[in-house]
C-alpha cells in the first residue's frame, strides 16, 4: 500500500518561519532535500518503502509546497543550509542520512561542509556542482526570474497540467511526464503557480541562488570524510555525468558513482526503485555510520 505523504505532514514553527515537512516512519532519521519547482511530494515512491527502516523527514524548501517564511527572508543557499540546521534542532536530531537532488544536493553541500558531524551518510543526486549554478539549460529561467518575468510563466504551467507537463515544464526532469497524473501534477505546480505571491516568491527564491555559496562549500566538502555515494540519472539536460564524477574525486568519504542509465533529473520519483537499491545498500554499508537512531 502506498503511503499517503500527507497524512503525515507537519508544520515546525523556526526562527526563519513555517516550515513544513512529512515525517513517517521509525528508526535512524534520513532527510530528503527537493530542487526548485519541487517539493516533498518528489520523495512518495522512496519514502513509501524507505519508512520500513528509517524515518523519513522530506521537507520543503523556502518558496515551495507547504513552508511560509516572511516576505523579503533570505532564501540563498547558506540561508537554506542554516534552515535544515535549524529544523534538526527543532527535531532533536543528532544526526541525519541526508539525501539532495538538485537545487536540493547543492544544499545539502553547504550544509555538509558546515555541519560534517550532523550527517551519518550523505547521498547526492544529480545537482548543481562547483560552477555550474545555474546549469546551461536553466539559464533562461533564471534570466527571466531576474527581469521579474518568469511570474507569468509559472502561472501558466499551473493553471495547465498538459503545459506543465511539456518540455517547458516539468518535462525537462522526467522521462515520462505523460505518465505524471493531473492529481501529481497539482500537487508539484499549485503550491509554487496557484497565485500571483506564490510565482513571485519562486522568483525571488531563484534570484537568490548564488554560485558563491556552493563555491564556498568547496574547502568543507575537500575535509568531508562522511560515507558519501553519488547516485546520477545519465540522461539529464542540466548535470552530466562528469558532475557526478567531479563531487567523487572532491569528497573524500564519496566512494562510489551509481549510474541510473537515461534517467533525467526527477529520476527520485519515476526511477524510486534504482535509486532505492543503491541508497539502501549504502545505509547497510556503513553501519557503524548509522549505529545511533536518532
Amino acid at each position: 500500500m502506498t503511503i499517503d505523504l500527507e497524512q503525515h505532514r507537519r508544520t515546525i514553527n523556526l526562527a526563519q518561519g513555517e516550515v513544513s515537512l512529512v515525517d513517517v516512519g521509525e528508526g535512524p532519521a534520513a532527510l530528503f532535500v527537493h530542487g526548485v519547482f519541487m517539493n516533498a511530494h518528489l520523495w512518495r515512491h522512496v519514502i513509501d518503502r524507505a519508512a520500513a527502516d528509517r524515518r523519513c523527514l522530506a521537507v520543503d524548501l523556502p518558496a515551495h509546497g507547504q513552508t511560509r517564511l516572511p516576505d523579503g527572508a533570505d532564501m540563498s543557499l547558506s540561508a537554506q543550509a542554516d534552515l535544515l540546521a535549524s529544523l534538526c534542532d527543532a527535531l532533536g536530531l543528532d544526526k541525519v542520512d541526508l539525501v539532495g537532488n538538485d537545487t536540493g544536493g547543492a544544499v545539502c553541500q553547504v550544509f555538509a561542509a558546515r555541519n560534517p558531524r550532523r550527517l551519518r551518510t550523505l547521498t547526492l543526486t544529480n545537482c548543481d556542482a562547483h560552477d555550474n549554478l545555474p546549469p546551461a539549460n536553466f539559464q533562461q529561467a533564471v534570466d527571466l526570474a531576474a527581469k521579474g518575468e518568469l511570474a507569468p510563466v509559472i502561472r501558466q504551467l499551473a493553471a495547465d497540467p498538459d503545459l506543465a507537463r511539456s518540455e517547458i515544464g516539468l518535462g525537462a526532469g522526467y522521462e515520462h511526464a505523460d505518465r505524471l497524473s493531473d492529481g501529481d501534477v497539482g500537487l508539484f505546480m499549485n503550491p509554487v503557480g496557484s497565485t500571483d505571491e506564490a510565482a513571485h516568491k519562486l522568483e525571488s527564491y531563484i534570484n537568490a541562488l548564488d554560485v558563491a555559496d556552493l563555491l564556498g562549500a568547496e574547502e568543507g566538502l575537500r575535509a568531508l570524510e562522511v560515507p558519501t555515494i553519488i547516485i546520477w540519472g545519465t540522461g539529464d539536460q542540466f548535470f552530466e555525468l562528469s558532475w557526478a564524477h567531479w563531487l567523487r574525486d572532491l569528497i573524500p568519504g564519496a566512494y562510489e558513482v551509481v549510474e541510473v542509465a537515461g534517467a533525467k533529473l526527477f529520476f527520485p520519483d519515476e526511477r524510486a526503485a534504482e535509486l532505492l537499491d543503491a541508497l539502501q545498500r549504502h545505509w547497510r554499508e556503513h553501519p557503524s555510520a548509522n549505529a545511533a537512531a536518532v
